[in-house]
C-alpha cells in the first residue's frame, strides 16, 4: 500500500464529499449508478469479498469503474461522517482524478 496513493485519495475523497459528488453506501451507490449520476465507484479496502463482488457486478452492467482504494472503512467515515465500504463519485472529473491516482502511483 502507497501511502502517497492513499493521502491523494483521502484529499480528493474529502473535496468531493464537501462538493456534494460522493453519495455514501451500497444501497444509495446502486442507485446513483442505476440512474447513471455514477462516473465511478470507490471500495473500502477492508470491504468484505461480498460487497466487492456485488459491486463489480452492478458497475459492470453500466460500464461504470470500480476503484480499490486504500481507505478503510473507518478512515471513509473521517471523511465523510458515515463508515461505508462504498462510495458513488458522481462527478466526472473527481472521477477522472481517482483513476489518475490508481495509475499513477
Amino acid at each position: 500500500m502507497s501511502l502517497e496513493k492513499k493521502r491523494k485519495t483521502a484529499d480528493l475523497l474529502s473535496i468531493c464529499i464537501k462538493a456534494g459528488k460522493a453519495v455514501k453506501g451500497f444501497d444509495s451507490a446502486k442507485e446513483a449508478v442505476e440512474k447513471g449520476t455514477a462516473h465511478a465507484v470507490l471500495t473500502a479496502c477492508d470491504a468484505s469479498e461480498k460487497t466487492v463482488k456485488e459491486v463489480r457486478f452492478v458497475c459492470g452492467k453500466y460500464d461504470i469503474p470500480v476503484i480499490a482504494s486504500e481507505l478503510s472503512k473507518a478512515e471513509t467515515a473521517r471523511y465523510c461522517g458515515k463508515e461505508t465500504a462504498v462510495l458513488a463519485i458522481c462527478d466526472e472529473g473527481f472521477a477522472k482524478g481517482f483513476l489518475k491516482i490508481q495509475i499513477n502511483d
